[in-house]
């Protein structure tokens, strides 16, 4: 088993990349076949999705738009529980039909804000397309329709999400290792 050290924490190999490719481009051939004609715009939400919108919009192959927003809501391993809008929509999405990018879904807080934003700028549709959810940490009813992958209730790093701001650009995932 792979240990790597990042920063004052251990973490274990949990994902390698080539699963991870997999699980994106079954995310991008769905969003192919159900967006089709619909020009949707896709707002990536920095800085945790970078990696996932990046290889995602390799495998959509439908005209389309992206731009990105920045939202804060972790001090270290925890969720604040309070999302703040570090870098706000640009583009109008007026009558669009947006498809917002995450890197993870816990909670629901965060997704929660961005969709009643979203609806309140006048979105025509909105959906959601999440690198990774965890079931078992939502506390929001709202729906997700795109997951590349569903993981345990653990506190990961890599492939864009990171630990104290360590970590994004790793190429697998890894998970916390208990002391």
């Amino acid at each position: 088993m792979k240990i790597i050290t990042i920063k004052d924490k251990k973490f274990s190999l949990s994902i390698e990349s080539e699963e991870i490719q997999k699980a994106v481009n079954e995310v991008g051939q769905a969003i192919n076949r159900d967006l089709a004609g619909q020009n949707p715009i896709f707002i990536c939400v920095l800085n945790g999705a970078f990696m996932f919108a990046g290889d995602l919009m390799k495998v959509v192959d439908i005209p389309c738009e992206i731009t990105f927003i920045k939202l804060s809501s972790y001090e270290g391993l925890y969720t604040t529980g309070t999302v703040k809008e570090v870098m706000g929509l640009n583009e109008s999405v007026v009558g669009r039909n947006v498809v917002v990018v995450e890197d993870i879904v816990d909670t629901g807080n965060t997704m929660e804000k961005i969709i009643k934003s979203l609806e309140a700028k006048g979105a025509a549709s909105i959906k959601v397309a999440t690198f990774l959810q965890k079931p078992a940490a939502m506390k929001r009813d709202i729906k997700v329709d795109y997951v590349a992958m569903k993981i345990p209730n653990e506190f990961i790093v890599g492939y864009g999400l990171d630990y104290d701001s360590y970590g994004r650009n790793l190429k697998d995932i890894y998970t916390v290792v208990e002391d």
